[in-house]
């Protein structure tokens, strides 16, 4: 038995993508009934927090904003991409993905959270990282959507002022800055 007693009995693929499968998954309840729950598999993604700090110490980030298909509109969020190369650490896909989609290059990343984005249809994990010391460099952007995307340099309060205001409602996004924005306060 697992959690609370719950057991996991066995998955039937209904779809096997590039990245992502779609199964359909038995389970046995404490009572010893048993019922079958959608579940997207996926190998999840990382995320990352760019701060580039001024002359005066003050902090800022690095957003994208990019068309996301499912929403039908551009979507501000922090630089982020699948963990689709087997056995690529998280922090590796993270500065992979921070060169490819805003052109930069950091001297650290700190692991700042483990988020689950969808708990109730997929198992995917977004490990959000933030990185420190970031150099520019040539992007390597993939795919219309990543090609037509725009940089934006915004002050980090200004982001946070951005998420109450609902402009930046992306999860990972919301997670990665406000818990980079806890970590420098600590910090400072």
């Amino acid at each position: 038995m697992s959690d609370h007693g719950f057991r996991h009995v066995g998955d039937r693929p209904v779809h096997q993508g590039y990245v992502w499968h779609v199964v359909v998954a038995e389970f046995e309840a404490p009572d010893g009934s048993t019922f079958e729950r959608d579940i997207v598999r996926s190998p999840g993604a990382v995320g990352v927090v760019p701060i580039i700090f001024d002359p005066e110490g003050q902090p800022s980030v690095v957003l994208v904003r990019q068309y996301r298909p499912p929403y039908e509109r551009a979507i501000i969020e922090i630089p982020a991409g699948m963990r689709d190369v087997e056995g690529e650490p998280a922090e590796e896909t993270g500065r992979r993905e921070l060169i490819e989609e805003a052109g930069l290059r950091a001297t650290e990343m700190v692991h700042l959270i483990d988020m689950y984005p969808s708990p109730g249809m997929t198992d995917s994990v977004c490990a959000i990282y933030m990185a420190t010391g970031c150099e520019p460099v040539a992007h390597d952007r993939h795919g219309p959507e990543e090609e037509s995307m725009e940089l934006l340099h915004v002050p980090l309060d200004d982001a946070l002022a951005m998420i109450d205001r609902g402009e930046i409602a992306d999860a990972k996004s919301v997670c990665g800055l406000l818990t980079a924005h806890r970590r420098l306060t600590a910090q400072g």
